[in-house]
């Protein structure tokens, strides 16, 4: 961790809730909104974060699942999310997640009319301003975490790191 925590204070809380409490509270608040307020199907959801997870090398964002009402997708779904273009495992809607993810992360700028004519014979508009929301904000907090060494001691509030 590149930051120095006073003895005895939760780093996250530090960093995200007194270091800059102006922004880091609004940040915290966007990304736990993202969690409670996705109206993505749960495969979809994770494959996208899941590969922006992996392009950004957060540890806690790799180990995490999302938990939604006691469903979390399998063991072998992180696997199935590298192999995106190929694996059998995923439908049409989650192979695009994936295909999103990984291009607005790295060449955001290839994300022509032929991709965007693709996504939408599969999600609405307002499907894709969700998950560009939630990609924005994976991007973002995962590197910040990843950058700052936070990602090691990383969780989010209101839950528990999930092993």
């Amino acid at each position: 961790m590149i930051i120095d925590i006073p003895e005895g204070k939760d780093p996250i809380g530090y960093v995200w809730g007194e270091m800059v409490p102006g922004i880091g509270v609004a940040a915290s608040n966007f990304s736990l909104a993202v969690y409670s307020h996705s109206t993505l199907g749960l495969r979809e959801f994770e494959a996208a974060r899941l590969r922006i997870a992996q392009i950004n090398g957060c540890l806690f964002c790799l180990d995490w699942r999302t938990d939604r009402n006691g469903e979390k997708v399998e063991e072998s779904f992180a696997d199935d999310v590298t192999e995106w273009r190929t694996t059998e495992s995923f439908d049409d809607r989650t192979r695009m997640a994936a295909e999103y993810a990984e291009r607005y992360a790295l060449d955001h700028h290839d994300l022509d009319d032929e991709f965007f004519a693709r996504m939408k014979t599969l999600y609405s508009d307002a499907e894709i301003v969700e998950l560009s929301m939630c990609l924005g904000s994976w991007l973002a907090f995962g590197r910040l975490n990843h950058v700052l060494g936070l990602d090691a001691v990383c969780v989010l509030p209101g839950h528990t790191a999930q092993q």
